[in-house]
């Protein structure tokens, strides 16, 4: 998305993630990290990769609402002038 920001998240997400990373590299690395290098990995993953994320996550909403549209005849019909049948 050239001309736009990257995907940004809120401060205490931020934190989180930061604190996860920082675990990460600690348990699966046997390397401990400091916030500052966690802090920019976690920005380099969100404006290299956040735009894939997020199109895949819209890619999937789509086709969720496209599957229950496509069914909205048979989920909401209601029979007309019932009451002879």
């Amino acid at each position: 998305m050239r001309g736009k920001p990257a995907i940004t998240i809120a401060d205490e997400a931020r934190k989180r993630a930061v604190a996860s990373i920082k675990r990460y590299f600690a348990e699966q690395l046997d390397e401990e990290i400091g916030d500052l290098k966690a802090g920019l990995l976690l920005g380099y993953v969100l404006e290299e990769l956040g735009q894939t994320i997020y199109n895949r996550a819209i890619a999937d909403a789509r086709s969720f609402f496209e599957e229950r549209a496509a069914d909205l005849d048979g989920t909401c019909y209601q029979t007309e002038f019932p009451y002879w049948d």
